[in-house]
């Protein structure tokens, strides 16, 4: 199927759109921020420009679609709820959706997408302590409540205009690199985690890669229709969840925070951490959906069981692999592709050739620090892939897969790092934002560089529209 997601670029964007790539579909992403979105999504996927704010979107765009995934919107957690911040939550949700709806409405029936896969949120339930709440529930009152409401109603007008409309109420989601999991590791892995509060506010939650799957069951599931609670079968307590993510880390859960520290520190928004729905997954019961994490206990311990930081990137090329891979397959032309403010050179390669086992010594300079590195070749295959790991140098773990795929009568040039820091957790978060800002910016430099020399990807997009 053809399918166009809106905020592809977020936390569950990016994995749905590689998901369903992986799955033999065809995805487009809706974006403010095409040259962005190129950056972290694969190159697959088409990014398709949009301004909800401007009122402005090319319903052409949607034509020949089979269904539309909606996921944008102002992340809630991200700053303080001032009135204005209030304004850009609430606008990034119903504006959008009113302008998605009407746009579809503008194509001729037989145009018309099949289906909407909305996003809502659980907050809909507002406060409801210990009472068990599924998708027939009324919704709750407060701000979080009165959007959602808001947001669902100019979604479900899409069933008007002959689609299916499917809305997933999504709960605290639990990914090691981003939503509420990842807000909380930072003080959980130097063993300053604690209990919310009274710590019995009921958590709904669900595995990020549960709700990916959750996301495309409903795209190829015509019965997905209606409310659907985006949660796993199993709510707790906060004092539990904090007990099970201390367990999950090996360290200890005894620094709580009171509900004063947190309402002073976070003002209204404050009321999303000490406040809870115990929401039942009752219509994914009904639809026969299978979890692959129903237990907390398994979800935190594959979450917890890698916290390694990971960067990938794609770019294609119009050369095929058998004109790119030599290029790579000559260590000194790293210095090409090598932002300046490095000073990278290379100072030594072991064998005449680059092959498994090759040992490879760099220079370079950190912020002004001097900085040894040696990298070993620990897989070679020519015009397919190779790998390469740090033996020495600043990191305490970094592994680089460069693979290159043909596609499109070129290539698709694919990094995958996988990269730890000294003194983890320390290490992490004290310079992991800086480390992460310095990795982006070499690997964007890189790109260019890459482009420069081999070409861009202009053609590419005609390609994927055809296609």
């Amino acid at each position: 199927m053809k399918v166009i997601v809106t905020g592809a670029t977020g936390f569950i964007g990016r994995r749905l759109v590689r998901h369903l790539i992986d799955g033999g579909h065809t995805v487009a992403a809706l974006t403010r921020n095409v040259a962005g979105a190129k950056r972290v999504l694969p190159v697959r996927c088409q990014a398709l420009a949009w301004r909800p704010g401007a009122d402005a979107l090319d319903s052409g765009a949607l034509r020949g679609t089979d269904v539309i995934v909606h996921l944008a919107g102002e992340g809630v957690a991200e700053a303080r709820w001032s009135a204005q911040r209030k304004r850009a939550i609430h606008d990034s949700r119903v504006v959008g959706t009113r302008l998605l709806v009407d746009s579809i409405a503008t194509l001729p029936a037989a145009e018309r997408p099949r289906a909407l896969i909305s996003a809502s949120a659980i907050g809909i339930y507002g406060d409801r302590r210990d009472d068990s709440v599924d998708e027939d529930s009324g919704p709750g009152s407060g701000f979080l409540a009165d959007v959602c409401r808001t947001w669902e109603a100019e979604a479900l007008r899409a069933e008007a205009h002959g689609l299916r409309v499917a809305v997933i109420r999504v709960g605290i989601v639990l990914g090691s690199d981003g939503g509420a999991l990842g807000q909380m590791l930072p003080p959980f892995r130097l063993g300053l985690g604690g209990r919310l509060g009274s710590g019995r506010q009921w958590m709904s939650w669900i595995h990020v890669h549960d709700l990916v799957r959750m996301f495309r069951f409903a795209i190829e599931h015509d019965a997905a229709s209606g409310i659907i609670n985006g949660v796993s079968p199993e709510a707790v307590i906060n004092a539990d969840f904090t007990r099970e993510l201390g367990r999950a880390l090996g360290r200890p859960t005894l620094v709580p925070v009171p509900g004063v520290v947190l309402q002073l520190a976070l003002g209204e928004m404050a009321s999303m951490l000490l406040t809870g729905q115990r929401v039942q997954a009752v219509a994914a019961r009904r639809l026969d959906f299978t979890y692959e994490y129903p237990r907390l206990q398994a979800a935190l311990r594959d979450l917890c069981s890698d916290l390694t930081e990971r960067l990938e990137a794609e770019q294609w090329v119009p050369e095929p692999p058998e004109k790119v891979f030599p290029f790579f397959a000559d260590a000194r032309n790293l210095e090409q592709i090598t932002p300046a403010f490095l000073h990278f050179s290379v100072k030594h390669v072991s064998t005449p050739a680059l092959q498994t086992g090759t040992l490879i010594d760099h220079q370079l300079r950190l912020h002004g620090l001097p900085v040894r590195w040696q990298s070993r070749i620990d897989r070679w295959e020519p015009n397919r892939a190779f790998v390469d790991s740090q033996t020495r140098g600043p990191y305490a773990l970094w592994r680089h897969t460069h693979e290159f795929e043909p596609f499109a009568d070129g290539t698709i040039i694919r990094d995958r790092v996988c990269y730890a820091l000294p003194l983890a957790p320390l290490g992490s978060i004290v310079a992991g934002s800086l480390v992460t800002r310095d990795l982006q910016a070499i690997f964007d430099f890189r790109r260019a560089q890459i482009a420069a020399r081999f070409g861009d990807d202009a053609s590419l997009a005609a390609r994927l529209r055809s296609g």
